[in-house]
């Protein structure tokens, strides 16, 4: 079984020192008058000496037993999987129940991904699976002490789950030696990603007592049934005389899954399963540690802030994964820059991190912007920004994302920024539509490069416009073009024609004066008639138009599901 570990988030101690006690000097008359000096030793107070071991002990045990009821059950129980070991500490040391309850109230606020929220999702979401784990994975124990109740509450359900309940005829993979055996009931969970460990990583879950409870391996012919039978469940090797059983007993190593096609590919990944493994029991590193106290806790700013922007888009993938592009504009004036050779330099180091409802970290991003400007330049480029942009795929649901900026030539210049975000879920029977982007860039990338790449969505480069504090309309100007993106999900699909009867209509207004300034619609049966998800691409110049405020909506009427959807975006020309 694989060892359990805590979530590592940062917690303060004050440790005290205790001093003992020290000589001094004191005086004393004689009966004749005559004053002495004479050294006395103080005795030590024995609240500020050290205990003695066996002090310790007892004071251990004083506490285990005063430490009980739904304290006890909130610390052993409740929160075993999420609380870190110095919190453990903390909380062992408090004196009373008032103490205990501040810090039960402190632990779960510290954690609310929306702290402006009356609710919070994050304790919510933990008993609702701690109440699943109890239901679905009890084996004579309660769910959440199984190795499948701690991983569902420590890293949520699984992308996939190969289950095999009542264990029996297998075939083995390739990477398994091949052959044909029998096994014990097993599960093998698969997770698209989890940072800070890897892509496609699968935990393989073994009931070999056959009473229902999994336990986590690493050897996976731990699941093989008939592994100890002589001449049964033999690997293709082992068939074809190559290679006999008793040598999977022989070799050492983590898996005794015998000799085959793949062995020796096997034997060389084996440490790379170790540290997917250890990776798995510990909390991700983290590259700037010095970001990483600002997004931990609620460390208190030095240095004037360093602002910034940020926005966050969807766009689906696939019903279970929605990409989360997040793009973060920086000006020119916020950065210090130092000038070299005629060259002035500023660096900007970026951290950002998406947790669930638990507060796992689901994603991690490091990087480092480097805004380069000709000296001579440098003050007409003040007002110039740049922006930094991370694709993050995450499944429908309610995040956390925290994000960290320094400012590398002025230590004290940091930037903080913290939002939960809610990922929708696009049901395939839901008209639906992804977030409405205006850009100032976009234009189609070489068959290579489609869907990767700094600001690439499938096979369009698209840079959004972010707005200034988050709240004001994007800003463009009136020689530049008006570029807007989205996809519209789930169009009707017409049983006979095999074609979508949808009509997409655009529409400008001028907000100051109601008006309209542009309408226009198309159909997407002269578009793209067979497709049930469309991409709407389009460019509008600004020139003939007045500087002021307005807003371009689309509106999508789906003629075969009977459904409409739309989406507005407002916008400044200056």
């Amino acid at each position: 079984m694989i060892p359990s570990r805590h979530l590592v988030l940062g917690t303060t101690f004050l440790s005290l020192a205790l001093f003992g006690g020290k000589a001094v000097q004191a005086q004393s008359t004689t009966t004749d008058g005559v004053t002495q000096k004479q050294s006395v030793e103080e005795k030590p107070d024995p609240l500020k000496r050290q205990p003695s071991d066996k002090e310790k002990f007892a004071q251990q045990k004083a506490l285990r037993q005063e430490l009980k009821g739904v304290y006890k059950k909130w610390l052993d129980e409740d929160v075993r999987w999420i609380i870190t070991d110095q919190e453990m500490q903390a909380f062992k040391s408090l004196a009373n129940d008032e103490e205990r309850d501040t810090f039960i109230e402190n632990f779960w606020l510290r954690r609310n991904p929306n702290p402006d929220s009356p609710d919070n999702e994050f304790r919510d979401e933990h008993y609702r699976r701690i109440a699943y784990a109890n239901e679905h994975f009890a084996a004579g124990k309660p769910g959440w002490k199984t190795d499948r109740g701690h991983i569902y509450i420590a890293y949520g359900k699984a992308d996939s789950i190969d289950s095999h309940p009542s264990g029996g005829n297998y075939q083995r993979p390739m990477d398994e030696g091949g052959g044909n055996t029998s096994t014990y009931p097993f599960e093998v969970w698969h997770y698209r990603y989890l940072q800070g460990i890897g892509d496609n990583i699968d935990i393989e879950f073994v009931d070999t007592c056959m009473c229902g409870d999994y336990h986590m391996t690493i050897d996976r012919s731990e699941k093989d049934a008939l592994k100890m039978v002589p001449g049964a469940g033999l690997t293709m090797y082992e068939q074809m005389g190559q290679s006999d059983k008793k040598d999977r007993f022989s070799g050492g190593g983590l898996e005794q899954l015998g000799n085959g096609p793949m062995s020796a590919m096997n034997q060389s990944k084996q440490f790379d399963r170790l540290n997917t493994y250890a990776k798995l029991m510990a909390a991700p590193e983290i590259k700037f540690k010095d970001l990483e106290s600002y997004m931990v806790s609620s460390k208190i700013l030095t240095g004037p802030p360093f602002l910034f922007d940020v926005r966050t888009d969807y766009v689906k993938v696939t019903n279970d994964t929605i990409l989360i592009p997040i793009t973060l504009q920086i000006r020119n004036r916020d950065i210090t820059f130092q000038n070299k050779d005629g060259v002035a330099t500023g660096t900007v180091n970026i951290l950002g991190r998406v947790s669930n409802l638990t507060n796992r970290p689901i994603q991690t991003f490091e990087d480092t912007v480097n805004v380069q400007v000709p000296s001579d330049l440098l003050g007409r480029t003040q007002n110039n920004a740049s922006v930094y942009w991370k694709s993050v795929p995450l499944r429908p649901g309610l995040y956390k994302v925290d994000i960290v900026i320094k400012d590398v030539n002025n230590p004290d210049h940091i930037g903080t920024w913290h939002r939960s975000i809610n990922v929708p879920k696009y049901d395939d029977d839901r008209l639906a539509a992804s977030s409405l982007i205006l850009a100032d860039q976009m234009e189609r990338v070489p068959s290579k490069d489609i869907g990767a790449g700094n600001f690439v969505i499938g096979n369009t480069r698209i840079r959004p416009r972010v707005s200034s504090g988050g709240m004001q309309p994007v800003t463009f100007h009136r020689n530049q073009n008006l570029n807007f993106w989205m996809q519209v999900y789930n169009l009707g699909i017409d049983e006979k024609s095999k074609k979508n009867d949808a009509k997409i209509e655009y529409v400008v207004t001028d907000m100051t004066t109601n008006k309209t300034i542009l309408q226009t619609e198309e159909l997407t049966s002269k578009t793209n008639p067979n497709a049930d998800q469309v991409t709407l691409e389009r460019s509008m110049p600004l020139g003939s138009l007045d500087p002021g405020k307005y807003q371009i909506s689309i509106k999508v009427d789906d003629g075969i599901s009977k459904q409409q959807i739309a989406e507005s975006a407002p916008f400044v020309i200056d």
